[in-house]
């Protein structure tokens, strides 16, 4: 009954994790969509923000023994790659 009911809490953890980690790609997308616009230093503030907090949440999982700190840094690789691809996008209009 505990192995389930950790293995349900990792679930749940991850499938937090992901959602999170999708409404920030979500972001990135907008703004790669409409590059057409001036960069907007609000919009990068947010998308740092929701950076900074997902590694919190991630790392804060990964403490309670949720989620692999690989696993963790995946997500977070993922995103820094969508990033990076952002700034390479608007630095070149």
């Amino acid at each position: 009954m505990a192995s389930e009911m950790i293995i349900n809490h990792q679930e749940k953890a991850h499938a937090l994790l992901k959602a999170d980690a999708d409404k920030i790609l979500k972001l990135i997308k907008v703004q790669m969509d409409n590059l057409t616009m001036p960069q907007c230093p609000l919009y990068e503030e947010v998308l740092d923000t929701q950076m900074f907090g997902l590694s919190r949440e991630i790392d804060f999982a990964v403490r309670l023994g949720l989620i692999e700190e690989a696993e963790g840094k995946t997500i977070l690789g993922e995103l820094e790659r969508e990033l990076s691809a952002l700034h390479e996008a608007s630095t070149r209009k």
